[in-house]
């Protein structure tokens, strides 16, 4: 399976910190294998590390990476969330099945994004959030096979049509 990362640019500590973690815990749960954030915050990587360390999973985080140097260096194929792209069921036909990384802003983004990136995706033509944007991203460009993932951590929320149902390794 190709990797995915996802480089979060833009973000302002502690301005952003709730939201770059959802980011975060989206991309964790729905299939990218890491995040890296452009800005340096210790904090945040605690909170990340502190839901793989419970829930499981090989999810990393990376703080202080610089965004252009990360995206000239990339190996494989760089995908800039926006809504300002190609329609995201045109874009998905066009990517390949190999390693992705994918650029989530925090702010408006740089125009030299869009002039780096292989693929500019709208999903959406209307503000919306990032997060919700990489969660249908990752959804539909691995077939919803990031949700079905097992973790194997510690805590384990087992699906419930009533209540919370929640099991928990006592070692």
């Amino acid at each position: 399976m190709p990797r995915i990362v996802v480089l979060r640019v833009g973000h302002r500590v502690p301005r952003d910190s709730r939201v770059t973690t959802h980011v975060a815990l989206v991309g964790r749960a729905f299939g990218a294998d890491e995040i890296w954030v452009d800005k340096k915050d210790g904090g945040l990587e605690r909170r990340v590390k502190d839901v793989v360390e419970r829930f499981g999973g090989s999810f990393r985080i990376r703080t202080g990476v610089g965004w252009r140097r990360s995206m000239r260096e990339w190996k494989g194929r760089v995908v800039h969330l926006t809504m300002y792209g190609e329609p995201l069921d045109e874009a998905l036909a066009k990517i390949p099945s190999e390693d992705l990384l994918i650029i989530v802003g925090a702010q408006k983004v740089p125009g030299e994004v869009f002039e780096m990136a292989d693929f500019n995706v709208a999903v959406g033509n209307q503000p919306h959030s990032e997060v919700a944007a990489l969660a249908l991203f990752l959804d539909r460009l691995l077939g919803g096979e990031g949700l079905r993932r097992e973790f194997s951590g510690s805590i384990t929320v087992v699906p419930s049509a009533r209540g919370k149902v929640v099991e928990e390794d006592a070692t």
